[in-house]
């Protein structure tokens, strides 16, 4: 028996003996069901079903009549989640950690050994199918064979390095087995679940079969029935690259170069991954799993992990948005329609009729329609290129996108989003002519990112239907959607407006109406700090190096030229307009604008940019305004980054004390999703709690005292939020209010 004591158990654990099904359709079958009532949607291994795993593989092991074992899930499309992630979550004890680590290696070891008992009679399938991430293709990995369902919602992979560990329950040591050093690396580092076609010609899976047929096909195979088609590799693959000592350290130092490069050393996981797959095809699997367990511990009890964890457990918990307050299911958009076919409108439309929504295009110009018409087709023969989508769900999303000049057909739409020019009385009109047009119950939603939901509804009939649906540039690659609520929105809009989101695979955060509602406002001290710095003379390469260092994707100077300098400019001044002082914008990028040197759109703005082999934008050197620049007296490494980077810290705080987000779990989760905002560091307020809030607010003292603050203009930026400074005196965080 494996030892599970003081790990975490979920609250609504069920009795022992609950969460696996054992069932003998014929003599010497037996089907092995994972299916934990208190997880409905998915299993996932927490302690109650590794018990009863435990318990299970017991008896399995004291029957000798056993000749074949399929392992499956509640259906066939559900087969499980992988481990439980908020109990990694909240395990800090290394001690626990390794229970944690070792439970699982020894239980699917004991799956791989019966296997292979009596010399290989009893045969092991894992008949699976929907997503299959981490432990749960880890446990698939243990058996001789793995079926997976042939279906769009199959899913194979080990993402671990995602959350900050790597596949320590026999991945690292089992997949480079089956599919080769280099496809494992590959598999393994880049986190991926791939669909079921690319699976098998991967070697992931040795079969397909479509779901119905999953669990009868799985039998036939366990039992001798049916072969496998189980893809072969070559020997000569195995002698001269797995087994290779010297092809496998080039292997692993081009690994770790790239890996490093893409990294900045922030995240331990995957370089830690690199010397335990190329080492497996040399090693014992005893010896393997050993380095296995060894390489995860540290990881799985350090901050990058849990900050990691946090996020992942945040968007899943921002998944039951999409739900009632009272648990039922919400009716979901059938049909929609989006009015603006500029950039913004021509994506959102794009990515509706994608994700199975008929959607309606409405603009006055002809020409913009038809760009958009072409931008779409482009992006979906694309994804159908990469076999992202099947050709009949491509012609699907091409049938499925409608354009108007004139509003015909919104009037069957359930919600209308319009994407017009970013001033009120425009949006006013438009979504006036949409409110006679549209049923009464129609959702009504705008795009904007500046102005009051609420001055947007004064008008309008019915202004508990109107909605804000806040989507971030680029649309198709930006995950966060704002939902903003008026304080006339009802709860069921807000809610059904957030399930759109969900089903358009974005990750919904409801935020108060106010001004910049919150990623624009945590964002817009931030970037005005990058800009005072470049007006004291710093050079943007020095401040967009310092904040990659930190963490950001890119550095905030470069953020400002891909947002648009003339967008950024016409943000700060709506920002100072609401907030005053705090938020009074520097005017140094005016004579940018007034050139038309507006950035990446144009070519030049901050930095000179061009085009890479691939014609995608490159950023160059900084534009002849700024080359060469050095400042008098230049800064510190250390106050550069904190003026930075506290701007965002303190408005996330005043943010958080007047409720414009539900709390510091969601804000957190908006800082990552919509920011940018290194996922490492957990969001705004997880950097705050770590760094320590008396420490957070004695450098917010210090910055009040560095040069080009004294006159007194923008202090009340870095004077500590009323909050802030409240914790810190209490010696509390953030995330214990």
């Amino acid at each position: 028996m494996i030892d599970l004591e003081g790990l975490p158990e979920p609250e609504n654990a069920p009795q022992e003996g609950s969460c696996i099904r054992l069932e003998r359709p014929e003599e010497g079958l037996v089907r092995l069901h994972l299916d934990p009532p208190h997880r409905p949607k998915l299993a996932v291994f927490d302690k109650p079903l590794l018990r009863d795993l435990d318990s299970a593989l017991t008896e399995l092991e004291q029957d000798a009549s056993v000749r074949a074992i399929v392992v499956a899930g509640r259906d066939p499309l559900s087969f499980a989640g992988g481990a439980d992630i908020e109990g990694i979550a909240k395990v800090t004890d290394p001690a626990l950690a390794r229970k944690f680590v070792q439970s699982g290696q020894e239980l699917f070891q004991r799956l791989h050994r019966l296997g292979r008992r009596g010399g290989g009679r009893c045969h092991t399938v894992a008949a699976v199918g929907g997503p299959v991430p981490g432990g749960a293709y880890e446990i698939a990995l243990a058996c001789d064979l793995i079926l997976l369902a042939d279906h769009k919602k199959s899913r194979v992979g080990l993402p671990e390095v995602m959350l900050g560990i790597l596949p320590a329950w026999g991945g690292s040591q089992r997949l480079p087995r089956r599919i080769g050093t280099v496809a494992a690396l590959t598999a393994i580092l880049q986190g991926r679940l791939y669909p079921a076609r690319k699976a098998l010609r991967m070697g992931m899976v040795d079969r397909l079969t479509p779901p119905e047929y999953l669990i009868r096909v799985a039998e036939d195979i366990a039992l001798g029935r049916l072969k496998a088609r189980a893809k072969k590799r070559s020997a000569w693959s195995r002698i001269l690259v797995d087994k290779n000592p010297l092809a496998g350290a080039l292997i692993a130092s081009r690994a770790t170069k790239e890996t490093e490069s893409k990294t900045r050393g922030h995240y331990p996981a995957p370089l830690a991954a690199i010397p335990l797959v190329v080492r497996a095809p040399r090693v014992s699997l005893r010896e393997g799993l050993k380095d296995e367990r060894e390489a995860v511990l540290p990881l799985a009890t350090g901050p990058i992990t849990k900050n990691l964890a946090r996020i992942f457990l945040g968007s899943e918990e921002a998944k039951k948005l999409g739900e009632s307050p009272d648990g039922g299911r919400l009716a979901p958009v059938k049909r929609a329609g989006v009015m603006g076919a500029g950039v913004m409108g021509a994506a959102i439309a794009s990515v509706l009729a994608e994700k199975g929504v008929s959607t309606r295009l409405g603009d006055l110009e002809r020409s913009a329609l038809d760009e958009a018409l072409r931008a779409h087709h482009k992006e979906v023969s694309k994804r159908k290129q990469r076999r992202s989508l099947s050709p009949a769900e491509a012609l699907g999303a091409i049938d499925r996108l409608e354009v108007t000049t004139t509003g015909e057909g919104f009037t069957r739409c359930d919600l209308a989003i319009e994407a017009v020019a970013e001033k009120l009385e425009v949006k006013r009109i438009v979504l006036g002519k949409l409110a006679e047009q549209m049923p009464d119950d129609a959702i009504l939603a705008t795009n904007t990112s500046s102005l009051s939901v609420d001055a947007i509804a004064e008008l309008l009939p019915n202004p508990e239907r109107v909605v804000g649906m806040h989507f971030f540039n680029p649309v198709r690659k930006m995950p966060l959607v704002e939902i903003v609520r008026g304080s006339r929105t009802s709860t069921e809009v807000v809610h059904r407006t957030a399930r759109l989101a969900i089903d358009l695979g974005k990750t919904p955060v409801i935020t108060k109406d106010v001004a910049g509602f919150l990623v624009n406002r945590v964002l817009g001290p931030y970037l005005d700090e990058a800009v005072r710095l470049l007006e004291a003379g710093e050079s943007p390469e020095r401040i967009d190096a310092l904040l990659e260092a930190f963490g950001m994707p890119m550095g905030p100077c470069e953020l400002l030229d891909v947002v648009g300098l003339d967008i950024a400019s016409h943000a700060g001044a709506s920002l100072e307009a609401a907030y005053g002082e705090r938020m009074k914008a520097s005017r140094f990028l005016e004579a940018f604008v007034q050139a038309g040197e507006l950035g990446q759109k144009s070519g030049k703005g901050i930095y000179r940019w061009g085009k890479d082999e691939r014609g995608r934008p490159k950023k160059l050197e900084p534009s002849g305004r700024l080359a060469g620049r050095t400042a008098a007296t230049p800064l510190s490494e250390q106050l550069v980054t904190d003026r930075l980077v506290l701007s965002l810290v303190n408005e996330a705080a005043r943010c958080l004390q007047e409720e414009v987000v539900a709390g510091p779990r969601e804000l957190d989760l908006a800082a990552v999703f919509g920011t940018g905002f290194a996922p490492f560091r957990g969001g705004f307020l997880r950097y705050a709690d770590e760094r320590g809030l008396v420490q957070v607010v004695e450098t917010l003292h210090r910055i009040l005292d560095s040069p080009g603050l004294q006159n007194g203009e923008r202090r009340g930026r870095f004077e500590a939020a009323p909050l802030l400074a409240t914790l810190a005196d209490e010696k509390r965080t953030f995330h214990e209010t």
